[in-house]
């Protein structure tokens, strides 16, 4: 063991497991929470946020009175939580929407708290091999950051008030924008002299904030892929497709020619991203195998040893929750989920996820320490959860609509173990710098994870049903065959609801349709209709509408007119996959397309995923963060000029109020889709205030938008480079 001194002594024991430390953890792990939903809803990414909390933690103790870094490292721990809960849900569970299911609040918030605590009990014996014995060799980066913020707060104390700042101007600018209307929240322009292409970038905040935490390099990345989504594969297929004379895409509802750019990427470049991340993520999983294989070997020769030492009487720093508790509990709770029919997961599921559970978990926590948990490929472990659960039911014949929904429920636990696992490895490295009680960390890691997983389902729910909007899409009747019942007593590909819809608004336009209409569900690909939820005349049995659903929506606008979508990357590509293997409906020519410009991209030598990701995402979306890249390049190398170290910018103010615009923008988002349910539009608030008909043409500019975003990119410029 290293001979390793703790910033706090052993023999010390300051107030560390309170009341107050709990409350404050889980009230701002509820917020970054909700905001890292938005965020991987949005972008399919998320951002730490151990640091804010830490800065936000000792600055409201400070002023509550006497604290201790000790408590104040259990408010980050209790917080941080919300980070890989939230990603492990939005990266699995909203592929049940894009197959024509309903999202239960019930079953998200038992798949995350299932995660959650498992990936917790399945880290805590790895803590003495991983954090303990390879001190020196595992650095665990965010980790060891938040530890220097916490001693740096504990000497000279903090000021979080460029976190409230920001979190003010990112709420304020988001709200006038998207909730008012005051200026255009997407400004762009389709290229008329280059049939499409288009460019265009979506102004928020909390792109902005995203793009300047992750760096120049990844938002370069991203945004490349954006232009060779948007400049290169667009507009060839406009170009080769121009010519036909037949409807054709997926779904063939239009001829290529009159495509716009956003229906273009709806049809066709989807798929090429799709299998452009799926590959990627897979290679970067395949390129960490060295690591896998000698990382889990190697704990599992030190799980005895870790069993061995309980009996020992330990140091308060060496004091972790016994064995027994994490192993039983593992089990139990894969037991509970497989016993629990409103998730539908049977026994072998329940196998399956202690099983893949317990190796990506042991994964993660290594790989945490070696390269951080931004570049920890979880999305790859994910994919590979997944395929291996997809090709276990095709050879037991579990094919079935419904199975799909089962093995994404296992990839969906596996996943937020298996991000949860990481998480847990950062802050008990950040405990063991600081001195904390590793059995009082793990509890509060354990009451951090159960509230997220809590509030991630109400979250998921609000947001989708906020933004799910009725659009035309005329369908013929379908047959009597696609509505039969499948062999063997499964269920039918198409599904006639009793409940009917009537009265509603139509996306795109101002009007409202009073004729009822019967719900129809379409759970896989029958008919030239794509899986999802439609409104069926009952008169003549014809599908009039779609509903599209606000996460993974395919409809990003109609009649020229934008309709606000989160497009929730890697859910989709975990339908994508699920629904190529289980039901063999998937234009794979288009995806293999996309597998194999990945494979280029990596023979080239550069990172292939954040490029992939790029590809799938609208470029409007990785505009915006490039945005946010070029402002912390710029600061970057002024910080050379200063012989300011790349640690000190870290955790310096700009990081404070990136952090603090993510927040602000997120949270804004998820108000403006409350108010979005409640009165029935996205643009209702602004139409009933005068303000919006007053602007006119002014709020309707590029201009005007734009130059309020470069205005916001110059004061994260200008707060950026100050000092700490």
């Amino acid at each position: 063991m290293p001979d390793h001194q703790p910033y706090v002594p052993a023999s010390q024991s300051p107030a560390e497991l309170t009341a107050r430390a709990l409350i404050l953890g889980v009230l701002l792990g509820l917020i970054f929470s909700a905001s890292s939903v938005y965020l991987a809803l949005k972008i399919g990414l998320t951002v730490s946020s151990s640091i804010p909390i830490a800065v936000l933690s000792i600055t409201i103790f400070r002023a509550l009175g006497k604290t201790s870094i000790l408590e104040n490292n259990i408010v980050q721990t209790t917080g941080s939580a919300s980070d890989s809960v939230a990603a492990g849900v939005v990266f699995t569970i909203p592929a049940i929407l894009l197959m024509g299911y309903d999202l239960d609040i019930s079953r998200v918030a038992i798949l995350a708290t299932v995660g959650g605590l498992m990936g917790v009990l399945m880290m805590i014996p790895l803590r003495r091999a991983l954090i303990v014995k390879e001190h020196d060799t595992l650095i665990y980066p965010e980790g060891t950051a938040c530890a220097e913020v916490l001693i740096a707060g504990e000497e000279r104390g903090l000021q979080a008030k460029r976190v409230f700042q920001a979190f003010g101007v990112g709420f304020a600018y988001k709200f006038l924008m998207g909730g008012l209307k005051l200026w255009r929240d997407v400004p762009g322009k389709a290229l008329g002299f280059y049939p499409g292409a288009a460019v265009s970038a979506e102004i928020s905040p909390e792109l902005m904030g995203v793009g300047y935490i992750i760096g120049p390099r990844i938002a370069g990345y991203l945004f490349a892929g954006g232009c060779f989504a948007y400049l290169v594969l667009a507009p060839a297929i406009k170009l080769v497709g121009s010519g036909l004379s037949e409807p054709f895409g997926f779904p063939p509802v239009k001829l290529i020619r009159d495509m716009s750019p956003g229906e273009l990427r709806s049809s066709f470049v989807f798929y090429i991203g799709a299998g452009a991340v799926a590959s990627a993520g897979i290679i970067a999983l395949a390129r960490s195998m060295p690591t896998i294989l000698s990382s889990f070997a190697s704990s599992l020769k030190d799980l005895r040893d870790s069993r061995l030492g309980q009996a020992v009487t330990r140091l308060r720093t060496e004091d972790d929750l016994p064995i027994s508790l994490t192993v039983g509990g593992s089990v139990a709770l894969a037991i509970v989920l497989a016993l629990l029919p409103q998730v539908a997961v049977n026994l072998l599921g329940a196998i399956l996820i202690v099983i893949f559970g317990f190796f990506f978990a042991t994964v993660s926590s290594r790989i945490c320490g070696q390269i951080g948990s931004s570049a920890n490929p979880i999305s790859g472990m994910t994919i590979a959860a997944l395929l291996g659960t997809c090709l276990i039911f095709v050879a037991i014949g579990w094919t079935g609509v419904d199975h799909r929904v089962q093995a994404i429920s296992i990839a969906a636990v596996v996943a937020v173990a298996a991000a949860n696992a990481g998480n847990t490895s950062q802050d008990l490295k950040t405990g063991f710098l600081v001195g904390s009680t590793p059995r009082r960390q793990q509890i509060a890691i354990l009451v951090g994870a159960l509230g997220s997983a809590l509030v991630v389902g109400y979250t998921l729910t609000l947001l989708n049903r906020s933004y799910t909007y009725p659009v035309p899409e005329p369908h013929a009747p379908f047959s009597a065959q696609a509505l039969a019942p499948a062999p063997g007593g499964g269920r039918a590909a198409v599904e006639v609801l009793p409940q009917t819809m009537s009265g509603f608004r139509i996306a795109g336009s101002d009007s409202l349709d009073p004729r009822a209409y019967q719900v129809v569900r379409v759970y896989v690909v029958t008919e030239g209709v794509v899986a999802g939820k439609y409104l069926m005349d009952p008169a003549t049995h014809e599908l009039r509408y779609v509903l599209d659903p606000g996460i993974g929506g395919r409809i990003h606008d109609y009649h020229g007119r934008a309709i606000p979508r989160l497009d929730s990357p890697k859910a989709t590509i975990m339908a994508l996959i699920t629904d190529g293997i289980l039901t063999h409906k998937l234009p794979w020519a288009l995806v293999l397309l996309g597998v194999f410009i990945t494979i280029a991209i990596e023979l080239m030598g550069v990172q292939a995923l954040p490029v992939a990701v790029g590809v799938y995402l609208p470029i409007s979306t990785s505009s915006a963060m490039f945005v946010g890249g070029v402002v912390r390049w710029l600061i970057e190398r002024r910080a050379q000029a200063r012989q300011q170290s790349i640690a000190e910018l870290e955790s310096g103010p700009g990081v404070l109020f990136s952090s603090g615009l993510i927040a602000g923008g997120a949270i804004c988002g998820i108000v403006l889709a409350g108010i979005a349910g409640v009165l029935g539009s996205a643009d209702a608030l602004a139409e009933r205030l005068p303000i919006f008909h007053t602007l006119g043409a002014l709020a309707d500019s590029n201009l005007l938008a734009f130059a309020l975003f470069v205005a916001l990119g110059a004061l994260l410029y200008r707060v950026g480079s100050q000092k700490s």
